[in-house]
């Protein structure tokens, strides 16, 4: 591993160019999130019966569903509802998980492993299954909110362990008498944000594969509402005649993880 001039571990060049296309990825997600309805050849929900499952062409690129819904229109719709939902749940997330983990981090030593072993058991549990359990508790138009707190396990314990190893000196600091709160306002602020870009895009590409997922299995959005997962859903009918009804779909979902995993930066050896 090289190392830079002031002692930091140097960052792979390979890595950060992998994240400024992640990074890049995601801001044209973004984009097109927000002009969907303007982008989109058809308002969302449009049907013509005389149409039905073509494949994709010059008139419907993405070819059309049982509907006759133009899958172009309709993924660009979806992935609005799908992008704003999954930004709900990640700053949720990032709150609860990633913010409170870091300030746990510089509680006194006891209680903090203390908190850092309960939210490691509540982080082995599947996400999804806590979603599922949450909406089952509340109801299914929370899904976003939910779904960013059965995230935020996992955004607490990697918040609380990258702060708890870059905070070593925190130790030699309080030992010559410097208060814990003067640590933690002077420290904190950099460390957090340090932090925050890989926090805030694993957060992002959780929680959007959380929802989808529940949208897909029936515990997350209903129709007349649409994401991803339930366009993928409804095209489980009709996928081995026309593969384009789920493809498309499913391609705009993988497009906006794998965005997310590489804006995070792979390392301890995650693969995207």
């Amino acid at each position: 591993m090289s190392w830079g001039q002031n002692g930091e571990p140097r960052v792979p060049l390979s890595r950060v160019i992998l994240r400024g296309i992640g990074w890049s990825g995601l801001g044209l997600v973004a984009v097109t999130v927000l002009l969907s309805d303007f982008v989109a050849r058809a308002p969302a929900g449009e049907a013509d019966a005389s149409v039905m499952l073509n494949p994709p062409s010059a008139m419907h690129p993405f070819g059309t569903d049982l509907l006759g819904r133009d899958l172009l229109s309709e993924t660009l719709h979806a992935l609005a509802a799908t992008g704003w939902h999954a930004l709900l749940g990640a700053l949720v997330a990032i709150i609860c998980g990633g913010l409170f983990g870091a300030v746990a981090a510089r509680l006194p030593r006891s209680l903090a492993t203390s908190l850092r072993g309960v939210l490691g058991v509540l982080a082995a549990v599947p996400a999804l299954l806590l979603t599922i359990l949450l909406i089952g508790l509340t109801d299914r138009f929370f899904a976003p909110l939910v779904a960013g707190l059965a995230a935020a396990p996992l955004a607490f314990v990697r918040a609380f362990d990258r702060v708890d190893l870059d905070s070593k000196h925190a130790e030699f600091a309080q030992a010559t008498g410097i208060p814990a709160a003067t640590l933690l306002r002077r420290d904190l602020t950099h460390e957090f944000r340090a932090m925050l870009g890989s926090v805030a895009a694993r957060a992002l590409a959780a929680v959007t594969i959380i929802l989808s997922t529940a949208s897909f299995l029936g515990f997350g959005a209903e129709p007349p509402a649409r994401d991803l997962g339930l366009m993928i859903a409804a095209a489980k009918a009709t996928y081995l005649a026309a593969w384009w009804t789920a493809a498309c779909p499913a391609a705009a979902l993988v497009i906006v993880v794998l965005c997310a995993r590489l804006a995070a930066g792979l390392d301890e050896g995650e693969r995207a």
